[in-house]
């Protein structure tokens, strides 16, 4: 058998993007095929898709889609900074991690700073400020949030607020990454809306590719300074698509009866029947989380036993014995496989005990 083969046997918990897209939007792209419709946005989809977020997150914020996070980041990102301004984000943030340099290459400074959680604090901001020497260093401009994290923990409305204000207090914008944001908006620990998100961030996207469809984030603007022209920095980056059709059929089903969240809600609820069961049998955990991602610390001889037929990434060496793995839930994970894992965990604990 083929290595191909042998891991498609495997059940993936590796992330949120493995699988196709939810059968609404499937079906929805299916019944759309042999429409003609006006390119770069400009189709009927994208602009009921676009009214439809509007709505919710009122403030009259513009709207655009793009096809992946990395491609929103460095697009916002350099449409925002001047040559000589920078971010500040968490050390585990999307931007500074994963992102193969991709704002460094915009000519962006990055001023990581560690968090225990992924999350920043005004007082891990303030800690950035003092370093800023005038005409010698970059000069922060801009504040970089991810909701979830890439730790799995969220922003509550308290912090969001208190973040806001004190950027608005010092001169800086604040931007929120939401490729994860279905489930950040869907978690048991939440209270922020996509009001609060209107009126607390100067501009956020919301993620797309891992909430069911097969790709496409929707950046929104709130602060009116921002949008101006802003199509065409998208335009210069390769993001504007003549297809946007493809992108608007899938934001308007996401947000069309309320389907974005619903599907938080669901790859919640797997990830939170996975943690409680990994808790029951005395494990521990690396992050507190309350959404899709959860991150148990295995001992390295049953994380080996569990590849045989898992797909997960190991996530962070803890000791000699043991390490902290990522399991991650969507729209597809079948609750059939989550009983499965959690048999197969206990058994391979109990023998190996």
């Amino acid at each position: 058998m083929s290595d191909i083969n042998k891991k498609k046997m495997k059940y993936s918990f590796k992330n949120d993007y493995s699988y196709g897209c939810h059968p609404n939007i499937l079906a929805a792209l299916a019944a759309s095929n042999m429409s003609a419709e006006d390119g770069y946005g400009f189709d009927a989809y994208s602009i009921e898709a676009a009214a439809l977020i509007k709505k919710l997150v009122g403030s009259d914020p513009d709207v655009f889609f793009v096809s992946g996070g990395t491609q929103a980041n460095l697009t916002i990102i350099s449409t925002i900074l001047r040559p000589y301004e920078s971010v500040i984000s968490a050390s585990t943030g999307h931007i500074q991690v994963h992102e193969a340099g991709a704002i460094e290459a915009t000519g962006h400074r990055i001023q990581a700073v560690n968090t225990p959680n992924g999350k920043l604090t005004v007082e891990d901001i303030k800690g950035q400020l003092v370093l800023f020497e005038e005409v010698h260093t970059t000069i922060p401009r801009l504040v970089y949030l991810s909701n979830s994290t890439e730790t799995g923990t969220i922003y509550l409305k308290s912090e969001l607020m208190e973040l806001h204000t004190y950027c608005r207090s010092v001169g800086l914008l604040l931007f929120l990454d939401g490729a994860r944001l279905f489930s950040a908006l869907a978690s048991r620990e939440n209270d922020i809306t996509y009001l609060d998100l209107g009126r607390y961030t100067d501009v956020f996207y919301i993620g797309g590719t891992k909430a069911g469809a097969l790709l496409g984030e929707a950046i929104v603007i709130n602060n009116a300074s921002l949008k101006e022209n802003f199509v065409y920095n998208l335009k210069q980056k390769g993001a504007l698509l003549a297809k946007g059709r493809i992108l608007g059929i899938q934001f308007r089903e996401l947000f069309k009866d309320n389907l974005f969240l619903r599907i938080g809600e669901y790859a919640n609820q797997m990830a939170y029947e996975l943690e409680s069961a990994i808790l029951e049998m005395g494990f521990n955990f690396l992050s507190n989380t309350s959404t899709n991602q959860i991150f148990p610390i295995l001992p390295n001889r049953l994380i080996a036993a569990l590849k045989e037929n898992y797909e997960f990434y190991v996530w962070q060496k803890i000791d000699d014995h043991h390490s902290a793995i990522r399991l991650v839930t969507c729209w597809a994970t079948e609750k059939s496989r989550i009983n499965l894992f959690i048999s197969d965990l206990k058994r391979l604990s109990n023998s190996n005990a």
